[in-house]
This record gives structure tokens, sequence and C-alpha cells, in this order.
């Protein structure tokens, strides 16, 4: 691991005294990003505690030892800032974003929820309502739900394949010593990393870092193992859903996040289904044949796998022919290798799109956090940019024919009468 202290450099990583990792980007803004980002999510949880990682995410601002739920929330937007948390299904993270004075306001106070939360019993049932509110929205959201479902198809009887809200009858089960012991094991110096953005020295957020972050000493001689995924078989599952649309998921496993293939694959499904209206397929479902309203193409990463999803709403008539130009669009993509100009605007196309996300600096700090979470190094956009530049037309033909193989992919279909 490189330590840096030049402001100069991109980035700071830094392995503080009771070894968390730091990493640190300074900029000249009013506004400053700190996240605390934990290698824990719905895929660690006991079998029988689904949602287990996603309920601490709520329930631990509920108190601390010295503060009450209002006073935690009103502790940062007392002076204009905002406190958040999301989970996935290998992470969880709790971040905030404040002007840049505030900054040993808000370390004191994300010390203070993940070192000192107490969980009360009552807070905990009252959660539970909640929780079980949100579950019933997201059934009653089509789309939502429909890439969580396929989720669950795809991985099926593997942790991978859990909600991340979890179930009602998981949700009920939930109790304090539950959540107390997985921050035990999960919330260790070695499984998490504080990612920050903001203008401040690298060396006086070292110390406070240290000053704040130092109450959290618990070590394991081996960090919790996961399974991984490796009994891939391709489902075809249709429910029967009243819904104005059908809603059609297609899709296949893809490469991790280490994967050095994962860049040539995120160019070719940007090409596919990326937020341009020219893409492949918006081009022939939308433009040229009028099918459908959204057409999209996404790719996901996890340690030890990936997934990569072409997703179509279209008329409940209009299914069948959807899913046949779906699939003839990515049988030309397997056998076409682009062509010096295509690649160069595919490369433009995902470049742009790569430089306007990394305006919002929010999304940096969490990027960065992730990456110094799996790594000992912080990828930046430029090297991102580079190895986008790097790719080539035959290293996009090999990974469109290992993963867009029609007879490997999935399918999950929400219409009327299947």
């Amino acid at each position: 691991m490189q330590t840096y202290s030049s402001i100069n450099m991109p980035h700071s990583i830094i392995l503080l005294q009771n070894g968390i990792k730091l990493v640190h980007q300074e900029v000249n803004s009013p506004i400053a990003h700190f996240g605390v980002l934990v290698n824990a999510g719905t895929r660690d949880e006991p079998d029988s505690l689904m949602g287990l990682a996603h309920f601490i995410e709520h329930t631990i601002f509920k108190g601390t030892k010295k503060r009450k739920g209002f006073q935690i929330l009103k502790r940062l937007e007392d002076v204009g800032g905002e406190l958040n948390a999301s989970t996935s299904k290998e992470e969880t993270y709790f971040h905030a974003s404040f002007l840049h004075q505030d900054y040993p306001r808000t370390l004191e106070l994300l010390a203070d929820i993940l070192f000192n939360a107490t969980f009360p019993e009552k807070e905990i049932e009252k959660e539970k309502d909640v929780i079980i509110e949100e579950i019933n929205y997201y059934k009653d959201t089509p789309i939502e739900f429909l890439f969580d479902d396929f989720e669950t198809v795809i991985f099926q009887n593997h942790q991978l394949a859990r909600n991340i809200l979890g179930t009602k009858s998981t949700i009920a089960k939930i109790k304090q010593k539950d959540i107390i012991a997985f921050i035990h094991r999960h919330y260790t110096p070695e499984n998490m990393v504080l990612s920050s953005i903001g203008n401040i020295a690298t060396p006086k957020l070292v110390k406070m870092c240290n000053n704040y972050f130092a109450a959290l000493k618990y070590q394991h001689d081996e960090l919790p193992k996961r399974v991984p995924f490796t009994d891939y078989k391709p489902q075809f599952v249709k429910r029967n859903k009243k819904n104005a649309q059908a809603h059609i998921l297609l899709g296949n496993l893809a490469y991790p996040y280490k994967s050095e293939k994962k860049y040539p694959f995120l160019l070719l499904s940007n090409l596919i289904g990326g937020p341009g209206m020219s893409t492949r397929l918006n081009m022939m479902l939308r433009e040229k044949k009028g099918l459908g309203y959204s057409v999209e193409a996404n790719y996901s990463t996890f340690s030890d796998t990936g997934l990569f999803t072409v997703y179509i709403g279209c008329d409940h008539n209009e299914v069948n022919k959807c899913i046949e130009l779906t699939y003839k669009e990515l049988e030309k993509i397997r056998t076409n290798k682009l062509g010096v100009l295509q690649l160069q605007y595919a490369k433009k196309q995902l470049i742009g799109q790569i430089a306007i996300a990394g305006e919002s600096k929010l999304a940096e700090m969490l990027a960065n956090g992730r990456s110094a979470l799996h790594s000992d190094e912080v990828e930046t956009i430029d090297e991102t940019i580079q190895r986008i530049e790097n790719v080539t037309a035959n290293e996009i033909l090999q990974v469109a024919n290992e993963i867009l193989q029609k007879e490997q992919f999935s399918m999950l279909l929400y219409a009327k009468n299947v």
C-alpha cells in the first residue's frame, strides 16, 4: 500500500492506527463529503435473518449512548448538512455532505453512531413496521421489484439471491442481540474504509480520524468468508401481472469487480443499452420498430461475479417480438467486430458519461471508498478513462461471445395471462 501526502496527488490512502483505511482527496470546494464504508451486506447475513444489514442501516440512527434519534438527525441538519446511508448485497455505506469547516462535527457524529448506537428495543419494533411498508411499496412498483426478483431467480439458493429489504417474516424475527452480533462480526477495522473528499489537509484529517475512530478495535484472526456463487443455470420465469405494460428482464452472469474484462464489457453494455438514445437496442426496438418506451442494459459487479441485464417495457402483445429482436441484435454484436469509427464513438460516449458522473463529488467519494474497500489502490477517473481508451475491438468481441450467448441467458417476464 502506498501513502501519499502531497496535495498535488489525486488522493491519499492512509492506514490509521487501529487498521482502518482512509482514502482522502483534497479539493478546493466549500462542500465536503465523508463516508464510512463497511464490507458487509445482504449476502453476509444469517440465513434466517434476511434484511438484517439493511435493518441496521435504519436503526443505527435511532439513538446512541449520548444522543436520542432526533439529536442525531439535527446534528448536521442544524448546519445545513445531510446524513444518509445505503445497503447493497455486499456493502453498507454511512455518509454525510456538509460545509468543509464542519469536518470535526461530522466525524464525531459518524463515530458516535457507529460505536455507540444503542438500538433501543422500542425503536427496533417500530422500525419493523417501516421496513414492511417499504417492502409493500416495492411490491407495488413493478420495475423496482423486477430487478430484485430477477436476482432471486438467477442466484437461486445462494446468499446473492437475498432481497436487500428481507421479507416480512425474516424482519419480524430480528432482535437487538442479532444486530449487535452482526456489527461485532463485520464492523471491524480491516473490513471498513473511511472515504473523504473536501477542503482539508490530509495530515489534519488523519489526526481527526485517529482521534474519533480510535474506539473501533474489534478484530478477528480471520474475516468472515463469503461462499462464491458457482452454480448458475439459465432460468425462464413468467409471472402473471396485470400491469398496463409487460416487463421483460433478460440476463446472464458477467465479470466480477476486479476483472480486467470489466472495462471492455462496460463499453459493450453501454453500447447495447446505456443511457444514450442512440444505443443499439433503443434504436432497434424504439426508434425503428416503435415497440417499447423503455429499453436499457445494466452491468452490476460483485466480488466474485457480475450480472448483465437487458430490461424492456412494452405492450403485452409485443413481448415475443421484443425478445426475438433483442436476441437478434445481441447476436449481431457477437459476430460483427466494431469498426474503427464505431469503436471511437463508443469510447467517446462512455468517457463523456464517466466524466459527467464524476462531477458529483459524493458519488466519487463513494466510488473511491468502494475501490479502497476491495484493494489497496483507488482508481481515479483519469485512470478509468485510460483503461477505456485502451480497449480494443477484439476485446469487445471476446467478451460479447463470452457473455451474450443466448443459450446462457435467463428471463423473467411480468405480463398478463402467462
